[in-house]
């Protein structure tokens, strides 16, 4: 899966490393409905590590926009699989 990378030159393996910093930290920044899931484990990866705790929406705000969120996944990808998995489940 990442075969690509054995023939990046070290310029373009940096270029990639900073790509992929600056998206984990743009998802470590943000807060309210901008953060879909917590991952401390993700963030943990870069050299600054996790700068602050979230804000997070109080329980209401929160699952209204959980509702939209999943009501934008029929938009944006109707064709997906759909699972009956619980949250936690294998």
């Amino acid at each position: 899966m990442d075969e690509d990378l054995d023939t990046m030159s070290r310029e373009r393996l940096i270029e990639e490393v900073r790509k992929l910093r600056a998206a984990i930290r743009r998802h470590r920044d943000a807060s309210g409905h901008a953060l879909c899931w917590h991952h401390p484990d993700m963030w943990a990866l870069l050299p600054d590590g996790a700068a602050q705790l979230p804000a997070v929406p109080e329980w209401p705000q929160f699952l209204r926009g959980c509702v939209r969120y999943r009501e934008s996944l029929d938009a944006q990808c109707p064709g997906a699989v759909r699972t009956r998995q619980e949250f936690g489940e294998g």
